[in-house]
């Protein structure tokens, strides 16, 4: 996957955000037997019960390991018995991925998380925001951006930070 080549990290960007903080309470949006078809078949999959269970899997132990609380050793389940096989066309090599059809979404997401630390070290992270769920891939020049969404979570960071100040400045 080159740089420019945002599918696959859209993707796995979807699968990470798709538990989000909704009023207080964690949604997850994959739950919904029928909505989960819908994101499945939206992101390629085949919209089976067991490609479901293996995303779930995935999402859980990625989001783990984008935040840092467990290693990317922890990915390694996800990859049992993944192999990729080379194809020679006239453009070159190129590698095909034979892995089972109930598992091959969720392993298309371990190895878009891969490209990405690989392509954009640093650059995919959890929001800044302690009361986010959210993930990002930052894609500005200066690899500065912390928030999943600049007119919500980095709105609401700024307030925040803004009425500690004041409220610092008046009962001093």
């Amino acid at each position: 996957m080159a740089v420019a080549d945002r599918e696959p990290q859209e993707t796995l960007l979807a699968l990470l955000n798709s538990t989000p903080l909704v009023s207080g309470a964690v949604q997850d949006e994959l739950a919904d037997p029928e909505a989960a078809e819908r994101w499945q078949h939206a992101h390629g999959g085949t919209g089976t019960l067991d490609e479901l269970r293996n995303l779930m899997q995935a999402r859980e132990a990625l989001q783990d390991v984008v935040r840092g609380t467990r290693p990317a050793t922890s990915l390694a389940p996800v990859l049992k018995g993944v192999t990729s096989r080379p194809r020679l066309s006239s453009e070159g090599v190129s590698w095909e991925l034979d892995a089972p059809a109930e598992r091959r979404l969720a392993v298309e997401a371990v190895l878009a998380w891969s490209e990405a630390q690989q392509a954009l070290p640093g650059r995919l992270r959890p929001c800044a925001n302690p009361e986010c769920r959210l993930f990002l891939i930052d894609r500005s020049k200066t690899n500065m951006a912390r928030w999943c969404s600049m007119a919500v979570c980095g709105n609401r960071m700024k307030a925040r930070r803004h009425y500690q100040r004041t409220k610092g400045a008046t009962s001093a």
